[in-house]
């Protein structure tokens, strides 16, 4: 097996294993409890270091698929989400838009979650892609949002300012069920999505 194959399918979910048991994680959770009966899971992509863990947790009897690209990067994420557990549903809205959603689609309706990091693979940082938000509101999905801070973390110079929480250190969770409304025009939905995005913008 290629050195960069044993590190993505074996070291980097090990790595991943380890800091987030190391992390004192705090989670607020929704009023009204997390969803039942299949929905989606959202996290901006600079925190996916505690997203992607923190969507099993939640959900530890559920069929979790995880959102990645076809990238080179999204290849080395995949490899490590895959010996994680996770189901992959592999692209991106720019590139294979309708698959994607189709198979999003496909999972909730068997009553299982979706994670996805909303403003990626290439952002713009906190932003929503409309695909999302389309998809949650025309088919009535639960759309759960986690703002996710870190008391102490190293943060890179990258598009999504991605952080890496310090080992041992304190994970403030808080858990939004976003209400969708159903859009009437285009213009509505993109109106909604910026909106939304700027309230969780500095989260």
């Amino acid at each position: 097996m290629p050195l960069p194959t044993i590190v993505s399918r074996h070291l980097l979910p090990q790595v991943l294993k380890l800091l987030y048991r190391s992390l004192r994680i705090s989670v607020t959770m929704p009023k009204h409890g997390l969803p039942q009966n299949g929905g989606i899971v959202a996290f901006w992509h600079g925190n996916m270091m505690v997203g992607w863990l923190l969507a099993k947790k939640l959900f530890p009897h559920k069929n979790v698929a995880a959102v990645v690209s076809q990238s080179g990067d999204g290849t080395i994420l995949a490899d490590a989400l895959g010996t994680l557990g996770f189901t992959l549903i592999r692209g991106s809205s720019s590139t294979d838009g309708d698959m994607v959603k189709q198979r999003m689609y496909e999972h909730v309706q068997q009553g299982q979650m979706v994670a996805i990091t909303p403003d990626g693979p290439r952002g713009p940082n906190h932003q929503f892609k409309y695909g999302t938000i389309r998809l949650a509101s025309s088919q009535h999905i639960p759309l759960l949002f986690a703002t996710i801070g870190y008391k102490r973390s190293w943060q890179l110079a990258s598009w999504d300012s991605f952080a890496i929480p310090k080992p041992f250190s304190k994970v403030t969770v808080t858990l939004h069920i976003l209400a969708l409304p159903l859009f009437t025009s285009e213009e509505e939905l993109r109106h909604f999505s910026t909106t939304l995005s700027a309230c969780f913008s500095h989260e």
